[in-house]
């Protein structure tokens, strides 16, 4: 028996992919630059054009728009105006397709019936080269076209430091001590544990990447939808 195809759009190297093809999918990956790490079938293409062309020859659709708008980096510089909006175009365009689907962005995104993930509810961690345990903090949000489930809320406080990653680099927040090692840019198999990717990546490919584990749990209830 075949397996549903899902169609991963603004694809990156993979991280949603991947989790999406654990769940049980094939996935085919869309990006509008190459991205020689994804492992699955790849095109290079405009996001919307390829789904407008091909959208239907999909089970499901998954969609991560440029997020730089968003963030809180582009707040602090008053930089948003600067990087497109492409979230309402693709919710129109994901609507007129009718398949279920899954958008995904960052805080701060103006997103709607969202769920909120992060790696603390999925057990994410990594050894640090100084012997430290970090938990991965990184919240993402889910908007779908079906129902979807949380994973039960955050678990920062059980741990001793949070890890992030992002940008070319990330930090991590020793709680215990109260203070915070801004600045600090974990090597790059360090960040990959904490996202839990097992396939190389350059460090921005990894800031880029949504943990697998996230859509593999949303995956099974896509699936479940379908």
């Amino acid at each position: 028996m075949s397996k549903p195809r899902l169609l991963d759009l603004f694809s990156c190297a993979g991280g949603a992919g991947v989790g999406y093809s654990r769940a049980g999918f094939e996935v085919v990956g869309v990006d509008i630059a190459h991205q020689p790490r994804y492992p699955f079938e790849h095109h290079v293409d405009d996001a919307l054009t390829f789904l407008e062309a091909h959208g239907r020859e999909f089970d499901a659709v998954h969609a991560s728009p440029p997020c730089q708008r968003y963030s809180t980096a582009a707040s602090i510089n008053n930089s948003a105006e600067q990087h497109p909006d492409l979230l309402d175009p693709t919710r129109e365009a994901l609507d007129a397709l009718g398949k279920p689907y899954i958008i995904e962005n960052v805080i701060g995104a103006p997103m709607r019936n969202y769920v909120t993930l992060c790696g603390t509810e999925f057990d994410l961690t990594a050894t640090d080269v100084d012997g430290t345990l970090l938990a991965l903090k990184r919240h993402r949000l889910f908007e779908s076209n079906i129902w979807l489930m949380g994973a039960g809320g955050c678990q920062h406080r059980k741990h001793v430091a949070t890890g992030s990653v992002f940008g070319s680099g990330g930090a991590y927040d020793h709680r215990t001590k109260n203070r915070s090692r801004g600045g600090y840019v974990p090597q790059n198999h360090v960040c990959a544990a904490l996202l839990g990717i097992d396939w190389p990546m350059t460090k921005r490919e990894l800031s880029e990447s949504i943990p697998p584990a996230y859509t593999e749990f949303l995956g099974r209830q896509l699936l479940a939808a379908l």
